[in-house]
């Protein structure tokens, strides 16, 4: 015979009461079982944890002890049971989340985050930069949970669910001839001429493929000037003269003197973000956080 929850239970019911009658009626079972239980602990143990006399019960020394640990026993049961529960509804644990660089500047994504931390602040969340290339392979290792991504071809692995479209824009030097007037917008076939600064081959990003397919159905392909790693770069590059860009939207929010964000006039001049997970993760935290920044 094993000791189990019940025999800690009656155990320190009886402790409680100092009286088996008192006790089993707080148990709602009858008191011949319950002196049962009580003397198979104590026969288990090879101690005995209560005095008996036809007046009174109390407590040996070994009593004593014995109730402290039981209840502490019984204490982390309970604390275990109500963390299970709480991991289960997603109320606990840690989430790793991945976004690119312009991801921040769209509105969705702070007041996500913020309705998530409001909502659940015993949750460790761990946001992290990465470009869609690098988000793709922490997903699929798993050491990545949730990654926000531009367009790309994923794997069957992974499912996405389109969160915004996020315009494209010519990022232009200010005083540049397409920049010129209230309201400027641009052609994409209008670019041709041009240096472009564009995305180089290891950044991994989603827009640099979307730009030259862009550039292809406008009958040209562009002539790179240079290339850089990251979208703040290449804006920074544009104001020195080196060429112009193609950049989310999102990311004219970041005011760089000298340089002018410019619609492209183009049906196709978009880039899609995306909330990616892997198809089999059912954790209860990558859905409550994709249900946030799907009615952010």
């Amino acid at each position: 015979m094993n000791i189990e929850l019940r025999h800690l239970r009656y155990f320190i019911a009886v402790a409680d009461e100092l009286h088996f009658s008192r006790a089993a009626e707080r148990l709602g079972i009858s008191q011949p079982p319950l002196s049962q239980q009580i003397r198979d602990l104590e026969g288990m143990l090879g101690v005995r944890l209560l005095r008996r006399t036809n007046r009174r019960v109390e407590l040996t020394d070994a009593g004593r002890v014995y109730l402290d640990d039981a209840r502490e026993i019984l204490a982390r049961v309970d604390e275990a049971g109500d963390l299970a529960r709480r991991a289960e509804r997603g109320e606990i644990g840690e989430l790793h989340v991945g976004f690119t660089q312009s991801t921040p500047l769209i509105a969705r994504f702070p007041r996500a985050v913020r309705a998530f931390r409001e909502a659940f602040p015993a949750v460790r969340l761990v946001l992290k930069e990465h470009n869609t290339l690098q988000q793709i392979e922490r997903l699929l290792d798993g050491s990545q949970q949730v990654g926000l991504i531009r367009g790309t071809d994923l794997p069957p692995a992974l499912v996405a669910r389109k969160l915004v479209d996020d315009p494209l824009v010519a990022v232009l030097r200010a005083d540049h001839p397409l920049a010129k007037g209230r309201r400027p917008r641009v052609r994409v076939e209008q670019l041709a001429a041009e240096p472009f600064v564009v995305f180089s081959r290891n950044a991994g990003t989603g827009v640099a493929a979307q730009v030259q397919a862009m550039c292809r159905h406008a009958g040209f392909a562009p002539r790179i000037a240079q290339e850089a790693g990251e979208s703040a770069t290449m804006v920074g590059l544009v104001a020195a003269g080196l060429g112009v860009a193609v950049l989310p939207q999102s990311m004219s929010q970041v005011h760089v003197e000298g340089v002018a964000y410019v619609p492209i006039d183009s049906p196709d001049a978009a880039s899609a973000l995306y909330l990616v997970h892997r198809r089999s993760d059912t954790s209860p935290l990558v859905k409550t956080f994709t249900q946030l920044m799907l009615k952010a």
